[in-house]
């Protein structure tokens, strides 16, 4: 009787044919038939076009594969023959060969050769056709049949499936990389370089931005094409961020759930190739075509003023764990490339997505790094947000500030320029780290979005937390150097309720997603207005519109870095889907039509002048922390706080349940001086929030605050009037609207 180990599926039949290089660049004799290979160098990883010995063209090949017995690069011809080409040469752990006459477009994939011993972690099998790591473009669909499994999938007893070998052949079934010739210098290009602490960024989805936009010719939309054509564009020079924040555009794959469903992994949170722009995304074509159609999109948004700022996705892969498909990594040295438990067979997964990389590991070290420099250097990105940084920041097991991966970042001198966007959270042991990562590094300030949500739904018990979050959160950044900007505010995200959803739905509606609305989170801190979803009650839609007014003013007048989310700004709807990951229809799309109704339109337009706002004004986007203290005789300081009697705010007052609360932005303290060397001087302002339901008479601070006061924005009109809006001398005691914002500039 055999053990499961030793048992095995039914073999396929061996792939076949043969493919003969043509091109030469500056050869000096005839180029010899494949399947010849030269020794080649070990560097630079992955398949690379150049010149190789006498001028004569083909492609270097170079794969890490540290524990394997053998290594093929396999080719593939127009009709899908394929073509083995052992790689004999082994460097410091690298396979590695150069195939002359291999051009690019040319498609290819690896096969690993090796021992098959799940209970050590050995997962090798010469069956699996592999993509490179390194591939620069891939072309093909990702699909899951039971051939692309490593092991049996559809084995009887599935506590062993996974250690039974599966010996059919998955070449059919999967991606290819493709050689591309990538000679671009950018030295046309001219990155904006915007400074973090004038930055305004833009969340949105390549697609779903670009998918239902009347601006752009159909064909073009849902592509990289597509954002980079002036409609696309001109919505975001007028709104006037500075920079907009991709969903993953890294080659991903479909989870076999969704799959089994009828859906896919929309956002793209799956990675699979991470030098490769996502093929779905091309216009072009995808036998490299994507690689110019990806770096001509980058090059228009520069053009524009505008940066770019990818969301990678470096904890985890498409292979999820041991039931999960061999695709890659996996089949190339599962034990180098993956976080795995005692018991080896399985993983450890801080990601909840059922693998996790090991970033401790040089060699997956030195994939994310030469990832990360590749995507700036060569595709001209301006900075990147890491999906659940924490689990890149463990040690062994850990989170660790000092782990290899924050210190290869923050001696990279190309990675230590560019902006860096921490999710400072994974789901492991200690993972929330929300105020802990070194200076160079923003994080997504969760702690300011709930603030804002609770303050504006009447949930707050005190003035508190709204007090840090509106100033800069300096209780979770003002150490170490770290400024302002290390904190990102945001209200929304792509993971969760829109803003529009977040005032019209008091739980989530995620029934799409074929999960009997069990996904999603529970803890929304929203408020429906009254009803449920959508409603033709004239007052509570207005009550609505008002509550999107208060949260977009808010966020865009608080110390920090603020982030939007397409179409947040014009009442973008999810329809009460919390977890739209796997919604490519309309539910995840940005439905343009909105902006051709006044209300919304409207709010598109308060938009782009708080913005505006805060372009014009330094004070609303301090470099330094505020000090709170006098800076002159007169008392005045750079922070102050009022009660709704006019009155500065005491202790008692912080501990006290409030709904309203005012803060005065001095401009004649903000620290630092402009490039010649003069002090930085502003407008002073006095903002009040009073999310009561019920108007509240406020007395408007006297000397040395003010004089008179100047209202600029009042979040309780609909239409908002132009400045110079009515002047309040001050002492006077104003009514403010229930559930309202006045911004007032010092006259």
């Amino acid at each position: 009787m055999t053990s499961a180990a030793e048992q095995r599926a039914p073999a396929g039949e061996p792939a076949a044919g043969s493919g003969q290089p043509s091109a030469v660049i500056g050869a000096r004799r005839p180029v010899p038939p494949a399947p010849v290979v030269w020794p080649g160098t070990p560097t630079p990883l992955g398949a690379r076009f150049r010149a190789g010995p006498d001028g004569v063209a083909g492609t270097n090949f170079a794969l890490w594969a540290a524990g394997a017995e053998a290594v093929r690069v396999c080719l593939f011809d127009e009709a899908g023959r394929e073509t083995r080409i052992p790689l004999t040469e082994l460097t410091h752990e690298i396979w590695h060969g150069f195939v002359p006459g291999v051009m690019p477009g040319q498609r290819y994939g690896y096969r690993v050769d090796g021992r098959w011993d799940p209970w050590t972690g050995a997962r090798w099998n010469p069956a699996k056709l592999l993509l490179d790591p390194y591939a620069r473009a891939v072309d093909g669909e990702f699909a899951l049949p039971p051939e692309v499994y490593g092991h049996v999938r559809d084995w009887p007893d599935q506590s062993v499936a996974d250690t039974v070998r599966d010996e059919r052949d998955s070449a059919p079934y999967v991606p290819k990389g493709v050689v591309v010739h990538d000679d671009d210098d950018w030295s046309d290009d001219r990155r904006p370089k915007t400074p973090w602490a004038d930055s305004v960024i833009y969340e949105l989805h390549v697609r779903g931005f670009t998918k239902l936009h009347p601006g752009i010719p159909e064909e073009l939309r849902g592509t990289y094409a597509g954002l980079a054509h002036p409609a696309a564009i001109e919505h975001l020079v007028k709104l006037g961020v500075t920079a907009v924040e991709l969903l993953p555009v890294h080659q991903f794959a479909h989870e076999d759930h969704l799959l089994r469903r009828g859906l896919t992994n929309y956002w793209g949170y799956n990675s699979i190739g991470y030098f490769a722009p996502h093929a779905g995304y091309a216009a072009s074509g995808t036998t490299g075509q994507q690689v110019g159609e990806f770096k001509r999109m980058v090059r228009a948004l520069h053009a524009a003023g505008i940066e770019v700022i990818l969301d990678v996705v470096y904890n985890h892969t498409a292979e999820a764990g041991e039931l999960g498909p061999t695709l890659s990594l996996k089949g190339i040295d599962n034990r180098g490339y993956y976080r795995l438990q005692d018991d080896a067979r399985r993983y450890a997964d801080y990601t909840g997505c059922g693998n996790t990389l090991h970033v401790v590991q040089p060699q997956v070290l030195r994939l994310i790094t030469d990832s990360l420099r590749y995507w700036v250097t060569e595709m001209g990105v301006d900075g990147f947000r890491f999906d659940l940084a924490a689990a890149l920041a463990r040690s062994m097991h850990d989170v660790d500030m000092l782990s290899p991966f924050l210190a290869v970042i923050a001696q990279d001198p190309v990675l230590r320029r560019v902006k860096l966007i921490a999710e400072p959270w994974d789901i492991g042991s200690g993972g929330y780290q929300v105020g802990a990562f070194p200076p160079l590094w923003t994080e997504w300030n969760d702690r300011y979005r709930n603030a804002v949500r609770d303050f504006w739904r009447g949930a707050l018990p005190d003035v508190r937390e709204m007090g840090y979050r509106l100033s800069g959160s300096s209780d979770l950044y003002a150490w170490g150097g770290r400024r302002p900007y290390a904190s990102v505010n945001f209200v929304t995200a792509h993971d969760g309720f829109t803003l529009r959803d977040l005032v019209s739905y008091q739980t989530k509606h995620n029934e799409a997603n074929g999960e009997d609305n069990r996904d999603g989170t529970d803890d929304n801190r929203s408020w429906n207005c009254g009803a449920e979803g959508e409603s033709d009650d004239e007052g509570v839609r207005a009550l609505r519109r008002r509550q999107l007014r208060n949260l977009l003013t808010t966020l865009l007048l608080s110390t920090g870095v603020p982030m939007l989310v397409a179409g947040d700004e014009f009442g973008r709807t999810q329809r009460g889907n919390n977890n739209a990951y796997c919604q490519d229809n309309e539910i995840g799309w940005v439905d343009w039509s909105l902006l051709e109704e006044p209300g919304w339109r409207a709010l598109s337009e308060l938009t782009a002048r708080l913005i505006a706002l805060r372009h014009r004004h330094p004070v609303l986007r301090r470099r330094a922390f505020f000090s709170g203290r006098a800076q002159t005789a007169d008392g005045l300081r750079d922070l102050a706080w009022f009660t709704a009697r006019g009155t500065e705010m005491t202790e008692g007052d912080w501990y006290a349940p409030a709904a309203t609360l005012a803060m005065y932005l001095s401009g004649r303290d903000i620290p630092g001086r402009d490039e010649r060397g003069a002090p930085v001087v502003d407008d002073s302002f006095l903002a009040v929030l009073h999310a009561g339901e019920r108007p509240t008479g406020f007395v408007l601070p006297g000397p040395p605050w003010a004089d008179r006061y100047e209202v600029v924005v009042d979040t309780s009109a609909e239409e908002q009037a132009g400045a110079p809006g009515t002047v309040h001398r001050a002492g006077t005691r104003i009514t403010v609207p229930e559930r309202t914002v006045l911004l007032l500039r010092v006259a």
